[in-house]
């Protein structure tokens, strides 16, 4: 009596789809945990990030309220007052002026990678023929 038996080809074919499922979803999975770790790294450098965002606005802040103080001692505080606010104004200004021009440069359409796709596509369809 042989226990050797010869395994038919769909058994083989069952075995080879079942070790690529396998493999599939142990790289999924892999991908899952290094997105996770990742996304926590991210998230912490964020809050870091963000909490420097801040206590910059307050030091810029510090800084424009030292100007003033700096130029009560030489004019009235009024007009010291409004020389800074000119001033900052006068670079908020040039600065959203630059921000607007370089938007609307920005093109949100991924050309390239939407030519791309039809290159394939075209590629895939000259295969099936």
């Amino acid at each position: 009596m042989s226990t050797n038996r010869e395994r038919s080809f769909s058994d083989v074919l069952d075995d080879i789809v079942g070790n690529v499922q396998g493999i599939i979803r142990s790289e999924v999975r892999l991908a899952k945990t290094e997105i996770q770790e990742e996304t926590t790294k991210a998230v912490k450098a964020a809050g870091a990030l963000g909490s420097g965002a801040v206590l910059a606005l307050y030091a810029v802040g510090f800084l424009l309220l030292t100007c003033l103080f700096a130029l009560e001692i030489v004019v009235k505080p009024w007009l010291a007052a409004l020389i800074v606010t000119l001033v900052i104004g006068t670079a908020a200004a040039i600065l959203v002026n630059h921000g607007i021009k370089r938007m609307r440069r920005v093109e949100p359409r991924p050309d390239k990678t939407i030519d791309t796709i039809k290159e394939n596509f075209e590629w895939a369809k000259n295969q099936i023929r």
